[in-house]
């Protein structure tokens, strides 16, 4: 019988070893992999963010400032000055209490009116359902501006030009906030669950109101956001609705400051920063909504 030498100078590694060894490499690898990305979301944040930051410098320095070479890339002292300038220039208060009348009545209108009409297009069956909402995605592809003249006669007849509600009720509804609608709640809101509601007695609107809004809150904060920015955004609408001077929202103002012969663009700047902060306000209060809600979901899941 001959037996097997083995060398004792050559370690023998166990299989134990060998799977701790490639766990380290593989828990290496993903520590690489977890760093590369957060270094660029980092960076993609600070690019995303410079435009702001920017803002905010320009603000604080004079105009002449804004044409050094290098130019100033940190804030200066004249804020509180081109703030001043910028309440002695228009009616800075006046045309802020209009836009957020308007971007909070618009807001809450489109997420009421489009959700039922998303819900409605979603979760029923009725005749002329594809057909509807195959001609509501084909608005998305008119642009807005062919609707300015006709929007502006509709208001005109109505005795709204020059009001607010020229501002606001045009927008209540539109093609993107039911489309967006409808896509989350056919994932969103089970069918059996809508049954079981029907069979304790729940009619449309508390089907609506008790199961359906409370499974799409993290629709509602995107479409709630995106709404407000646009509302609040506006400039060519209301350029043409608001043919009372007293009465413009704050971007037609901001544009005031713009004159033929010499721009102050510090004062403009101002202004605009000024204009951004509300955003920002209301981005914070609905992305944490936003956010919460979907890891909620994350979690259940």
């Amino acid at each position: 019988m001959s037996h097997a030498v083995r060398d004792k100078s050559v370690p023998v590694v166990g299989t134990s070893d060998l799977a701790r060894r490639a766990n380290q490499r593989a828990g290496a690898a993903r520590r690489v992999k977890r760093a590369a990305l957060h270094l660029m979301l980092i960076v993609g944040v600070l690019v995303s963010m410079f435009p702001f930051y920017w803002t905010a410098v320009m603000a604080t320095n004079t105009t002449e400032d804004m044409y050094r070479n290098p130019p100033a890339l940190v804030p200066g002292t004249h804020l509180w000055h081109n703030i001043q300038r910028v309440f002695q220039t228009i009616d800075f208060f006046g045309s802020l209490l209009n836009t957020v009348i308007v971007a909070v009545a618009t807001t809450a209108l489109v997420l009421f009116i489009d959700s039922l009409a998303a819900f409605t297009f979603a979760k029923f069956e009725f005749p002329g359902n594809r057909i509807l909402f195959r001609l509501l995605l084909l608005t998305l592809m008119l642009p807005a501006q062919l609707s300015l003249i006709p929007r502006f006669v509709l208001m005109v007849q109505l005795h709204w030009a020059g009001t607010l509600n020229s501002l606001i009720f045009p927008g209540v509804a539109n093609a993107f906030g039911i489309f967006w609608m409808r896509q989350y709640i056919q994932s969103a809101v089970p069918d059996e669950l809508l049954q079981a509601a029907r069979l304790d007695g729940c009619g449309f609107l508390r089907q609506y109101w008790h199961v359906a809004l409370p499974a799409v809150r993290p629709a509602l904060a995107f479409l709630g956001i995106y709404t407000f920015i646009q509302a609040w955004n506006d400039y060519a609408w209301p350029l043409i609705a608001m043919i009372n001077p007293k009465k413009v929202t704050l971007q037609v103002a901001l544009a005031q400051l713009n004159t033929a012969h010499h721009t102050d663009y510090s004062m403009v700047m101002a202004g605009t920063f000024l204009a951004v902060l509300p955003l920002v306000v209301v981005f914070i209060l609905f992305a944490r909504q936003f956010i919460r809600d979907v890891m909620k979901g994350a979690l259940r899941g």
